[in-house]
């Protein structure tokens, strides 16, 4: 039996390090990055190790060689220096209003200004800010490093209320306009988070950023590959076949189908959600661990304010420039996409055009079912018995059931709140299809404005 132990939920790159959890080593990417250049900026859905890079960060530029034994960097670094470290987590808490967001950031700049003896505390946040980095360079005589994970939580909470979006904004807007301002006295800085959004808005004052988001040297510095789960994982991928009664080579791509499949640039191996993996190897199974940790809804009312066909986003065809945009009313996807519910699926170099699609059965299956309550009047305890129901209706040859049990998907639907009706329809009906082809033969064929719907069991065949 496995003796790992599994970091779930543990973030912190020292604690991982010195109680003996797994960790697969990425310190390779991580001395390249550092070694390469300045200022970065990197997007990945939640839960992906974002944090786990940051506090990596944190432990090198603090010169703790210790935790690096039997890595890479520790053969590639010779120096190891010690660096003032300023680490900003906006992680750490919910954001309700403006107060929220400067409550939090008062919170580190207090720390910050004890630690290097600041008079500034009666200054703006920016002017404070400002004023930790000059002394800490002054105070150190090394550069400052400056580390900010999940930078856009507050705005992420704020979709749908502009107002306190902006609010948001001029604050953070010359908050981070300081490391520009300060470049002489900056050794390195790191600006992590979901979602590009803001990037541009909030950004704007530090455009020396270099975004390696769909930058292919870096595009596993997050996540795992296949490769680094048969080298790191292959004795407990053995007993997960056992446990499931499998094949090693079933069990593998069992977790291949479920769990991998993330594509942040064109053409490049795919990525596991490293989350549902520890989680899978730890329980001795399969499951939605991404999902069951929460899916936001801000999602959904994109899309439905947006009035989207959901049939476009299983295969939507867009370009770069789109995939790098920041959030606006006017089109989910690139949201949907950083977001890690979407991903690159294949790549036309002629034209530049990306086609996105699902990238794994765990978030094809969990987004779609997350759909129902927000488009039928079932709520999600009631839509899995629903749908269950369906699939014993169409295996065994009751039509009028099935069709009965399909009406009730449309009835009470507030026409009020429904401004295209037909639209509405056609997303409840993709939305049963999906949900339906996890557990029978579905296809859909669209010709002449018709869509014709085709599933088929062991023993029927149906047309609509």
């Amino acid at each position: 039996m496995s003796s790992k132990i599994y970091p779930i939920g543990i973030q912190n790159f020292e604690k991982i390090r010195k109680d003996g959890y797994f960790y697969i080593d990425k310190t390779a990417l991580i001395y390249r990055m550092v070694k390469t250049g300045s200022y970065y900026f990197l997007s990945r859905p939640r839960r992906f190790g974002k944090s786990l890079l940051v506090s990596t960060l944190e432990a090198y530029f603090l010169g703790k060689k210790e935790l690096f034994t039997g890595l890479a960097m520790e053969k590639q670094e010779k120096d190891w220096i010690n660096y003032p470290v300023l680490h900003l987590d906006l992680n750490a808490r919910n954001y309700e209003d403006a107060d929220s967001l400067l409550e939090e950031l008062n919170k580190n700049l207090e720390i910050w200004e004890r630690t290097y003896s600041s008079p500034y505390s009666d200054r703006a946040p920016e002017e404070r800010f400002y004023h930790v980095i000059r002394l800490a360079y002054e105070q150190t005589g090394q550069r400052v490093v400056i580390l900010v994970d999940e930078y856009d939580k507050p705005m992420l909470q704020a979709i749908g209320n502009e107002a306190l979006q902006q609010q948001y904004r001029n604050m953070l807007k010359p908050f981070y306009g300081v490391l520009k301002t300060l470049d002489g006295c900056i050794k390195f800085a790191l600006l992590t988070g979901v979602t590009k959004f803001g990037k541009i808005s909030v950004f704007s004052d530090l455009n020396n950023l270099n975004d390696i988001s769909m930058y292919e040297p870096f595009v596993s510095i997050c996540g795992m590959t296949e490769r680094e789960i048969h080298e790191n994982l292959k004795e407990e991928l053995h007993e997960l076949a056992a446990a499931q009664k499998m094949t090693y080579e079933q069990a593998a791509a069992e977790l291949k189908e479920c769990y991998d499949g993330y594509h942040f640039v064109e053409n490049t191996e795919g990525i596991y959600n490293p989350f549902s993996v520890l989680n899978t190897f730890y329980k001795m199974k399969f499951g939605s661990y991404w999902f069951e940790t929460g899916t936001p809804t801000y999602l959904v009312e994109l899309l439905q304010r947006n009035h989207y066909d959901l049939e476009r986003m299983a295969h939507v065809q867009t370009d770069a420039d789109v995939l790098n945009s920041i959030y606006g009313d006017e089109d989910p996807i690139p949201v949907i996409f950083q977001s890690g519910y979407l991903t690159i699926k294949g790549y036309d170099k002629e034209f530049g055009l990306y086609r996105l699609g699902f990238p794994n059965r765990e978030v094809e299956e969990g987004f779609i079912k997350f759909l129902v309550p927000f488009y039928t009047r079932f709520n999600k305890v009631e839509a899995p018995f629903e749908i269950q129901k369906f699939v014993m209706e169409l295996r065994a040859g009751d039509i009028d059931a099935f069709f009965k049990r399909l009406r009730s998907f449309f009835a009470d639907t507030p026409y009020e709140l429904v401004s295209d009706l037909e639209l509405h329809y056609q997303n409840v009906l993709f939305i049963i299809y999906k949900l339906l082809g996890f557990y029978v033969n579905a296809e859909r064929h669209t010709s002449d404005g018709r869509i014709d719907l085709v599933l088929q069991t062991d023993r029927f065949i149906y047309v609509m």
